[in-house]
């Protein structure tokens, strides 16, 4: 990583004037869906959770609350799936349009997080960790990565792990750039648009990621 600092320097300036952006542009956005959350379901507004960032460093991740009461309490590497009744009738919307994350923007301005990165996983999860694994973690996680946009929650966690370790070690702004176009699609037609039309080659096996979406929508 060394010899990408003026990169790294480059994806932090972004980080900043996006998010700004995003923030006064999407303001109007944060007032009809906190008055939507509060309307349709009990709880606050905003779901904080600790996460762990660069460096094993823990912080409190923001998101727009999308499931009922107690249901952050989930078995580790359990996903929410499409119909998964824990998430509230607005956060089913919120979560397929990705509007639920638009607080991390917040993260971002923080420095604790990027626009792209490894998706920041529950503090459980490190224990699974191998020094491979643990390669995700030397840099910021993101709200988005190059695991969401290429398949995604059809993905096995293994798959996962193998797009985020992929992008440390292959980081550049231009693969961020990459990523925040795709990201864009990701939202507008769905994350099964994206299975196996990865953007990079991490040599994972199309017959595990076309099994996974089978199974998960067989489910």
């Amino acid at each position: 990583m060394e010899g990408k600092k003026f990169q790294r320097f480059i994806k932090r300036i972004i980080d900043i004037v996006v998010s700004l952006i995003v923030l006064l542009l999407f303001l109007p956005l944060w007032i009809i869906v906190a008055t939507l959350i509060k309307a349709t379901s009990k709880g606050p507004v905003f779901f904080l959770q600790e996460r762990p960032g660069l460096n094993k460093q823990i912080f409190k991740v923001y998101k727009f609350r999308t499931m009922k009461l107690g249901s952050d309490k989930m078995v580790k590497g359990q996903e929410v799936m499409k119909d998964d009744d824990r998430v509230t009738g607005i956060g089913k919307l919120l979560r397929r349009t990705k509007i639920d994350e638009i607080p991390q923007v917040l993260n971002v301005l923080k420095g604790e997080m990027s626009l792209v990165g490894p998706r920041p996983e529950r503090i459980s999860s490190l224990s699974d960790y191998d020094d491979e694994i643990s390669k995700r973690l030397n840099m910021s996680p993101g709200m988005t990565g190059l695991a969401q946009v290429s398949g995604n929650i059809y993905l096995s966690l293994e798959g996962r792990y193998k797009f985020d370790v992929y992008y440390v070690e292959n980081f550049s702004v231009w693969l961020d750039l990459k990523i925040i176009l795709r990201t864009v699609g990701v939202v507008l037609f769905g994350e099964d648009r994206y299975v196996n039309r990865c953007l990079v080659d991490i040599k994972l096996g199309a017959k595990e990621v076309a099994a996974t979406k089978e199974e998960t929508v067989s489910k």
